[in-house]
């Protein structure tokens, strides 16, 4: 089943790219317009990897950055001991902590405010009207006080994560969109 389930998560991404690539061999390039049309698809299937690789080293990136905050996390430990984990597993497997904190990401990223934290699910932007002081959406966090789980593709890339939140907030289980 987890083989499955990988295999559908590596899919997921890459049907549109095998989409983009099949009709790429399908289009006659023989005519102005035929190598013209090529060429705009070969640009999107170029610039979707693109996406996709930058994506996941944002992922990644996170990733590591919770790995180092569960070693800092006494009750997020005693969590995965009390669930039988133990720190080879967790080693194993990416498992990490999302410390407490509305922007604690701010200090992984130089740029807190670039759009693919929010693309990647990792930072929310506020409802309209809820700007900060300089007038800009306010952006926090999606996981705080959470022991997290990458989730990876087939090849192995961390596509999203996955959290429990250790206290008694809601939702008690939160996944990247």
């Amino acid at each position: 089943l987890r083989e499955l389930m990988d295999e559908q998560q590596g899919k997921a991404g890459d049907d549109e790219i095998k989409k983009l690539e099949a009709e790429i061999a399908k289009t006659d390039a023989s005519t102005p317009t035929g190598k013209q049309r090529k060429a705009d698809i070969e640009k999107q299937v170029a610039n979707l990897k693109q996406q996709q690789a930058t994506l996941s080293s944002v992922l990644e990136k996170a990733g590591v950055a919770y790995i180092k905050h569960l070693k800092n996390s006494p009750r997020a430990i005693d969590y995965f001991k009390g669930r039988g984990l133990s720190g080879e597993i967790a080693r194993t497997f990416g498992l990490g902590y999302a410390p407490e904190g509305w922007r604690s990401l701010a200090s992984v990223f130089a740029d807190y405010n670039d759009p693919l934290l929010v693309e990647s699910g990792l930072v929310i932007t506020g409802e309209p009207g809820e700007e900060n002081a300089a007038g800009e959406a306010k952006r926090y966090d999606r996981f705080r006080d959470r022991v997290m789980f990458p989730i990876r593709n087939v090849k192995g890339e961390c596509i999203g994560f996955g959290g429990r939140v250790l206290g008694d907030d809601k939702p008690k289980y939160l996944n990247s969109p």
